[in-house]
Protein backbone atom coordinates (compact mmCIF):
# COMPACT_ATOMS: atom_id res chain seq x y z
CA UNK A 1 0.00 0.00 0.00
CA UNK A 2 2.68 2.41 1.10
CA UNK A 3 4.24 2.10 -2.89
CA UNK A 4 0.21 2.42 -3.77
CA UNK A 5 0.71 6.12 -2.05
CA UNK A 6 4.30 7.00 -2.98
CA UNK A 7 4.18 6.64 -6.56
CA UNK A 8 0.58 8.55 -6.71
CA UNK A 9 2.18 11.97 -5.90
CA UNK A 10 4.66 11.18 -8.65
CA UNK A 11 3.94 11.91 -12.31
CA UNK A 12 1.25 14.47 -10.64
CA UNK A 13 3.47 16.70 -9.04
CA UNK A 14 4.12 18.61 -12.37
CA UNK A 15 0.18 18.79 -11.89
CA UNK A 16 -1.31 18.26 -8.63
CA UNK A 17 1.02 20.15 -6.43
CA UNK A 18 0.67 23.22 -9.18
CA UNK A 19 -2.33 25.57 -9.22
CA UNK A 20 -4.52 22.70 -10.55
CA UNK A 21 -4.61 21.25 -6.91
CA UNK A 22 -5.73 24.66 -5.91
CA UNK A 23 -9.10 24.36 -7.61
CA UNK A 24 -11.38 21.39 -6.71
CA UNK A 25 -13.52 21.37 -9.55
CA UNK A 26 -17.09 20.18 -9.03
CA UNK A 27 -17.41 17.95 -11.98
CA UNK A 28 -19.84 15.81 -12.34
CA UNK A 29 -23.30 17.92 -10.75
CA UNK A 30 -24.52 18.62 -14.34
CA UNK A 31 -24.02 15.47 -16.17
CA UNK A 32 -27.33 13.64 -15.87
CA UNK A 33 -27.59 11.10 -19.46
CA UNK A 34 -29.63 8.98 -18.10
CA UNK A 35 -29.43 6.74 -15.27
CA UNK A 36 -26.02 5.48 -15.37
CA UNK A 37 -26.12 3.05 -12.03
CA UNK A 38 -28.40 0.74 -14.36
CA UNK A 39 -24.93 0.68 -16.67
CA UNK A 40 -22.28 -2.19 -16.40
CA UNK A 41 -19.16 -1.50 -17.23
CA UNK A 42 -17.85 -4.58 -16.77
CA UNK A 43 -19.69 -5.64 -19.70
CA UNK A 44 -17.57 -3.82 -21.75
CA UNK A 45 -14.11 -5.19 -20.04
CA UNK A 46 -13.44 -1.84 -17.61
CA UNK A 47 -11.32 -2.66 -14.65
CA UNK A 48 -13.33 -2.99 -11.18
CA UNK A 49 -13.56 -0.07 -9.57
CA UNK A 50 -11.57 -1.33 -6.47
CA UNK A 51 -8.77 -2.57 -9.08
CA UNK A 52 -7.88 1.00 -10.98
CA UNK A 53 -4.17 1.83 -10.33
CA UNK A 54 -4.05 5.24 -9.28
CA UNK A 55 -0.34 5.28 -9.21
CA UNK A 56 0.25 5.95 -13.01
CA UNK A 57 -1.62 7.51 -15.70
CA UNK A 58 -0.44 4.99 -17.65
CA UNK A 59 1.72 1.86 -17.67
CA UNK A 60 5.74 2.15 -16.64
CA UNK A 61 6.23 -1.52 -15.23
CA UNK A 62 10.43 -0.36 -15.34
CA UNK A 63 9.90 2.35 -13.30
CA UNK A 64 7.16 0.57 -10.68
CA UNK A 65 9.76 -2.17 -10.62
CA UNK A 66 12.31 -0.07 -9.65
CA UNK A 67 10.31 2.39 -7.05
CA UNK A 68 10.03 -0.92 -4.99
CA UNK A 69 13.34 -2.14 -4.96
CA UNK A 70 14.98 1.30 -4.16
CA UNK A 71 11.91 1.75 -1.13
CA UNK A 72 12.66 -1.67 -0.20
CA UNK A 73 16.32 -1.92 -0.05
CA UNK A 74 17.06 2.10 0.40
CA UNK A 75 19.42 1.21 -2.25
CA UNK A 76 19.61 4.03 -5.10
CA UNK A 77 21.75 1.88 -7.63
CA UNK A 78 18.53 0.31 -9.68
CA UNK A 79 17.03 4.32 -9.86
CA UNK A 80 20.74 5.31 -11.04
CA UNK A 81 20.34 3.02 -13.89
CA UNK A 82 17.17 3.16 -14.81
CA UNK A 83 17.92 7.07 -15.24
CA UNK A 84 21.23 6.59 -17.06
CA UNK A 85 19.04 4.12 -19.53
CA UNK A 86 16.53 6.58 -20.38
CA UNK A 87 16.63 9.25 -23.08
CA UNK A 88 17.70 12.48 -21.96
CA UNK A 89 15.58 15.36 -22.93
CA UNK A 90 12.55 13.01 -23.28
CA UNK A 91 8.67 12.92 -21.76
CA UNK A 92 9.74 9.97 -19.77
CA UNK A 93 12.82 10.87 -18.37
CA UNK A 94 10.91 13.86 -17.14
CA UNK A 95 8.22 11.65 -15.17
CA UNK A 96 10.77 9.40 -13.78
CA UNK A 97 13.19 12.14 -12.32
CA UNK A 98 9.49 13.48 -10.80
CA UNK A 99 8.73 9.74 -9.99
CA UNK A 100 11.93 9.66 -7.91
CA UNK A 101 11.79 13.12 -6.26
CA UNK A 102 8.19 12.48 -5.48
CA UNK A 103 8.90 9.31 -3.90
CA UNK A 104 11.63 10.64 -1.55
CA UNK A 105 9.25 13.61 -0.42
CA UNK A 106 6.50 11.33 0.99
CA UNK A 107 9.12 9.09 2.42
CA UNK A 108 10.20 11.91 4.30
CA UNK A 109 7.14 13.23 4.87
CA UNK A 110 6.33 9.73 7.06
CA UNK A 111 9.13 9.53 8.42
CA UNK A 112 10.66 12.97 9.59
CA UNK A 113 13.46 11.22 11.37
CA UNK A 114 14.15 12.12 14.69
CA UNK A 115 17.13 11.07 17.69
CA UNK A 116 16.95 7.44 16.47
CA UNK A 117 15.48 7.53 13.18
CA UNK A 118 16.79 7.60 10.10
CA UNK A 119 14.68 10.06 7.78
CA UNK A 120 12.19 8.76 5.02
CA UNK A 121 13.92 9.29 1.36
CA UNK A 122 17.74 8.80 2.77
CA UNK A 123 18.72 6.84 -0.12
CA UNK A 124 18.29 10.24 -2.37
CA UNK A 125 20.97 11.97 -0.44
CA UNK A 126 23.13 8.87 -0.25
CA UNK A 127 22.88 8.78 -3.64
CA UNK A 128 23.48 12.55 -4.29
CA UNK A 129 26.58 12.47 -2.04
CA UNK A 130 28.27 9.36 -3.37
CA UNK A 131 27.70 10.26 -6.80
CA UNK A 132 28.10 14.11 -7.12
CA UNK A 133 28.85 13.25 -10.86
CA UNK A 134 25.20 11.71 -11.68
CA UNK A 135 23.45 13.89 -13.60
CA UNK A 136 20.38 12.18 -12.60
CA UNK A 137 21.17 12.21 -8.93
CA UNK A 138 21.53 15.99 -9.11
CA UNK A 139 18.18 16.10 -11.53
CA UNK A 140 15.90 14.32 -8.89
CA UNK A 141 17.46 15.64 -5.82
CA UNK A 142 16.55 19.34 -7.29
CA UNK A 143 13.18 18.20 -8.04
CA UNK A 144 13.24 17.14 -5.02
CA UNK A 145 13.59 20.47 -3.35
CA UNK A 146 10.83 22.14 -5.37
CA UNK A 147 8.45 19.31 -4.42
CA UNK A 148 8.93 20.09 -0.80
CA UNK A 149 9.01 23.92 -0.84
CA UNK A 150 5.62 23.63 -2.30
CA UNK A 151 4.61 20.19 -0.29
CA UNK A 152 5.81 22.01 4.00
CA UNK A 153 5.57 25.44 3.44
CA UNK A 154 3.64 28.67 2.44
CA UNK A 155 4.86 30.92 -0.37
CA UNK A 156 5.80 33.83 0.51
CA UNK A 157 7.10 32.86 3.74
CA UNK A 158 10.98 32.88 5.03
CA UNK A 159 10.96 28.78 4.95
CA UNK A 160 9.52 29.14 1.44
CA UNK A 161 11.90 31.16 0.12
CA UNK A 162 15.26 29.77 1.51
CA UNK A 163 14.06 26.05 0.27
CA UNK A 164 13.62 27.50 -3.23
CA UNK A 165 16.75 28.86 -3.42
CA UNK A 166 18.38 25.91 -2.76
CA UNK A 167 16.69 24.07 -5.42
CA UNK A 168 17.50 27.05 -7.80
CA UNK A 169 20.85 26.54 -6.39
CA UNK A 170 20.10 22.65 -7.32
CA UNK A 171 18.67 23.07 -10.47
CA UNK A 172 22.41 24.86 -11.73
CA UNK A 173 24.09 22.20 -10.50
CA UNK A 174 22.20 19.71 -12.04
CA UNK A 175 21.93 21.74 -15.56
CA UNK A 176 26.06 21.92 -15.56
CA UNK A 177 26.00 18.38 -15.19
CA UNK A 178 23.24 17.67 -18.22
CA UNK A 179 23.65 20.73 -20.69
CA UNK A 180 21.67 19.59 -23.09
CA UNK A 181 18.95 18.06 -20.77
CA UNK A 182 15.68 20.33 -20.12
CA UNK A 183 14.83 18.60 -17.14
CA UNK A 184 16.18 21.12 -14.24
CA UNK A 185 15.02 24.10 -16.11
CA UNK A 186 11.67 22.36 -16.08
CA UNK A 187 12.23 21.87 -12.22
CA UNK A 188 13.02 25.47 -12.40
CA UNK A 189 10.00 26.81 -14.05
CA UNK A 190 7.99 25.84 -10.40
CA UNK A 191 10.83 28.18 -8.86
CA UNK A 192 10.28 30.99 -11.23
CA UNK A 193 6.52 30.61 -10.18
CA UNK A 194 7.12 30.61 -6.53
CA UNK A 195 10.03 33.31 -6.14
CA UNK A 196 7.84 35.23 -8.46
CA UNK A 197 10.41 35.51 -11.58
CA UNK A 198 9.82 38.77 -14.20
CA UNK A 199 8.87 38.07 -17.32
CA UNK A 200 12.59 38.86 -18.28
CA UNK A 201 13.52 36.17 -16.02
CA UNK A 202 10.83 33.69 -17.11
CA UNK A 203 12.02 34.50 -21.04
CA UNK A 204 15.77 33.80 -20.30
CA UNK A 205 14.59 30.06 -18.20
CA UNK A 206 11.96 29.30 -21.61
CA UNK A 207 14.52 29.88 -24.22
CA UNK A 208 16.79 27.35 -22.56
CA UNK A 209 14.12 24.70 -22.61
CA UNK A 210 13.39 25.95 -26.02
CA UNK A 211 16.68 25.37 -27.38
CA UNK A 212 16.69 21.76 -25.78
CA UNK A 213 13.60 20.33 -26.22
CA UNK A 214 11.25 22.95 -28.04
CA UNK A 215 7.89 20.37 -28.08
CA UNK A 216 8.44 19.50 -24.41
CA UNK A 217 4.84 18.54 -23.04
CA UNK A 218 5.43 18.57 -19.63
CA UNK A 219 7.18 21.82 -20.05
CA UNK A 220 4.55 23.75 -21.80
CA UNK A 221 2.21 22.58 -18.99
CA UNK A 222 4.16 23.93 -15.91
CA UNK A 223 4.77 27.06 -17.94
CA UNK A 224 1.02 27.31 -18.40
CA UNK A 225 0.88 27.70 -14.32
CA UNK A 226 3.52 30.62 -14.46
CA UNK A 227 1.10 32.25 -17.05
CA UNK A 228 -2.04 31.91 -14.92
CA UNK A 229 -0.48 32.95 -11.56
CA UNK A 230 1.49 35.67 -13.29
CA UNK A 231 -1.78 37.36 -14.65
CA UNK A 232 -3.57 36.53 -11.82
CA UNK A 233 -5.06 33.44 -13.53
CA UNK A 234 -6.34 35.77 -16.53
CA UNK A 235 -7.62 33.50 -18.59
CA UNK A 236 -6.60 35.25 -21.97
CA UNK A 237 -3.18 34.85 -21.19
CA UNK A 238 -3.28 31.67 -20.69
CA UNK A 239 -5.48 30.41 -23.43
CA UNK A 240 -2.77 32.75 -25.78
CA UNK A 241 0.29 30.82 -24.45
CA UNK A 242 -1.71 27.56 -25.34
CA UNK A 243 -3.06 28.61 -28.68
CA UNK A 244 0.78 29.43 -29.41
CA UNK A 245 2.01 26.23 -28.61
CA UNK A 246 -0.27 24.41 -30.03
CA UNK A 247 0.14 26.55 -33.94
CA UNK A 248 3.75 25.43 -33.46
CA UNK A 249 3.44 22.05 -32.84
CA UNK A 250 5.15 19.56 -35.18
CA UNK A 251 2.75 17.06 -36.66
CA UNK A 252 2.42 14.17 -33.87
CA UNK A 253 2.74 16.18 -30.95
CA UNK A 254 0.30 16.30 -28.25
CA UNK A 255 0.81 20.47 -27.97
CA UNK A 256 -1.96 20.58 -29.92
CA UNK A 257 -4.21 19.68 -26.44
CA UNK A 258 -2.64 22.36 -25.31
CA UNK A 259 -5.48 24.63 -24.72
CA UNK A 260 -7.69 21.90 -23.40
CA UNK A 261 -5.59 22.24 -20.10
CA UNK A 262 -6.02 25.76 -20.10
CA UNK A 263 -9.27 25.65 -20.63
CA UNK A 264 -9.47 23.02 -17.39
CA UNK A 265 -7.33 25.60 -15.51
CA UNK A 266 -10.14 28.14 -15.90
CA UNK A 267 -13.35 25.99 -15.51
CA UNK A 268 -14.30 27.84 -11.98
CA UNK A 269 -14.16 31.24 -14.35
CA UNK A 270 -16.30 30.20 -16.73
CA UNK A 271 -18.49 26.99 -15.85
CA UNK A 272 -21.76 29.40 -15.30
CA UNK A 273 -22.16 29.93 -18.94
CA UNK A 274 -25.06 27.29 -20.09
CA UNK A 275 -23.84 24.87 -23.15
CA UNK A 276 -20.48 25.90 -22.11
CA UNK A 277 -19.08 22.13 -22.70
CA UNK A 278 -20.61 22.66 -26.28
CA UNK A 279 -19.70 26.08 -27.05
CA UNK A 280 -16.98 27.09 -29.46
CA UNK A 281 -14.26 27.76 -26.86
CA UNK A 282 -14.34 24.04 -25.46
CA UNK A 283 -14.84 22.21 -28.98
CA UNK A 284 -12.30 24.34 -30.57
CA UNK A 285 -10.00 23.19 -27.55
CA UNK A 286 -11.18 19.29 -27.70
CA UNK A 287 -10.99 18.80 -30.98
CA UNK A 288 -7.63 19.66 -30.95
CA UNK A 289 -6.91 17.55 -28.54
CA UNK A 290 -8.41 14.49 -30.50
CA UNK A 291 -6.62 15.57 -33.30
CA UNK A 292 -3.31 15.16 -31.43
CA UNK A 293 -4.27 11.99 -29.64
CA UNK A 294 -4.90 10.35 -33.26
CA UNK A 295 -1.63 12.04 -34.57
CA UNK A 296 0.58 11.20 -31.85
CA UNK A 297 2.82 7.89 -30.79
CA UNK A 298 1.44 5.33 -28.86
CA UNK A 299 3.92 4.85 -26.80
CA UNK A 300 4.36 8.58 -26.08
CA UNK A 301 4.46 9.13 -22.27
CA UNK A 302 1.75 12.03 -22.26
CA UNK A 303 -0.75 10.42 -24.18
CA UNK A 304 -2.61 8.82 -21.38
CA UNK A 305 -2.47 12.36 -19.42
CA UNK A 306 -4.16 13.72 -22.19
CA UNK A 307 -6.68 10.69 -22.93
CA UNK A 308 -8.06 11.23 -19.60
CA UNK A 309 -8.86 15.08 -19.79
CA UNK A 310 -10.44 14.58 -22.66
CA UNK A 311 -12.83 11.88 -21.20
CA UNK A 312 -14.20 14.56 -18.76
CA UNK A 313 -15.04 17.09 -21.00
CA UNK A 314 -16.40 14.40 -23.56
CA UNK A 315 -18.38 12.88 -20.97
CA UNK A 316 -19.78 16.91 -19.97
CA UNK A 317 -20.30 17.45 -23.51
CA UNK A 318 -22.36 14.23 -23.95
CA UNK A 319 -20.42 13.06 -26.72
CA UNK A 320 -20.61 9.73 -25.63
CA UNK A 321 -19.20 7.08 -28.14
CA UNK A 322 -15.40 9.23 -28.19
CA UNK A 323 -15.78 9.25 -24.73
CA UNK A 324 -16.02 5.54 -25.05
CA UNK A 325 -12.83 5.75 -27.49
CA UNK A 326 -10.93 7.17 -25.01
CA UNK A 327 -11.70 4.82 -22.14
CA UNK A 328 -10.78 1.43 -23.68
CA UNK A 329 -7.51 3.20 -24.20
CA UNK A 330 -7.18 4.31 -20.20
CA UNK A 331 -9.47 2.44 -18.76
CA UNK A 332 -7.12 0.55 -15.66
CA UNK A 333 -4.52 3.21 -14.59
CA UNK A 334 -6.54 6.46 -13.41
CA UNK A 335 -3.23 8.30 -11.68
CA UNK A 336 -4.12 11.73 -13.74
CA UNK A 337 -6.22 14.79 -13.70
CA UNK A 338 -8.95 15.40 -13.44
CA UNK A 339 -8.98 12.53 -11.45
CA UNK A 340 -6.07 13.09 -9.06
CA UNK A 341 -8.02 16.59 -7.49
CA UNK A 342 -10.53 14.22 -5.69
CA UNK A 343 -10.18 12.89 -2.35
CA UNK A 344 -11.06 9.33 -3.58
CA UNK A 345 -10.14 8.64 -7.59
CA UNK A 346 -11.07 5.43 -8.30
CA UNK A 347 -14.24 7.05 -7.72
CA UNK A 348 -14.11 9.90 -9.51
CA UNK A 349 -13.36 8.17 -12.49
CA UNK A 350 -15.24 4.88 -12.08
CA UNK A 351 -18.78 7.89 -11.71
CA UNK A 352 -17.62 9.43 -15.12
CA UNK A 353 -17.23 6.21 -16.86
CA UNK A 354 -20.15 4.81 -15.61
CA UNK A 355 -22.05 7.92 -17.03
CA UNK A 356 -20.40 7.31 -20.21
CA UNK A 357 -21.54 3.92 -20.89
CA UNK A 358 -25.02 5.26 -19.81
CA UNK A 359 -24.99 7.75 -22.89
CA UNK A 360 -23.59 5.14 -24.92
CA UNK A 361 -25.77 2.73 -24.30
CA UNK A 362 -28.94 5.29 -24.33
CA UNK A 363 -27.87 5.88 -28.10
CA UNK A 364 -27.92 2.52 -29.60
CA UNK A 365 -24.87 1.54 -28.13
CA UNK A 366 -23.31 -1.88 -27.07
CA UNK A 367 -20.47 -4.19 -26.12
CA UNK A 368 -20.55 -5.30 -29.71
CA UNK A 369 -20.38 -1.98 -30.92
CA UNK A 370 -17.86 -0.75 -28.86
CA UNK A 371 -15.31 1.94 -30.68
CA UNK A 372 -11.92 0.63 -31.33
Amino acid sequence: MAILWLVMALLMLSFVLLPFMRRRRGMIEQVHPGHPDAADPAAYGFVRQEELDVRMPGPDQDLLDVLDVVQRTQDYRAAAQLLAGTETGGERRWQRVQAFAGAAALELQQRPGGVHETPGGQWLRVWRAEQPKDAGAAAVYAEFLVQQAWRTSTPGTDDFRIIMEEARDACGQAALLAPGDPVSYIAELSIARGLAYSQAEFDQLWLKILDRSPHHMGAHLVALHYWCEKWHGSREQAYSFAEAAAARAPQGSLLAALPLFAVFEHLPEVNLVAGFYQSEVVTKAMHGALHAVHSARPDDPMLAHVRHLLILFLVRAERWQEAMHQLIHVDGHIGALPWTLSADPAAEFAVYRALAVAGYEANGGSPATLPG
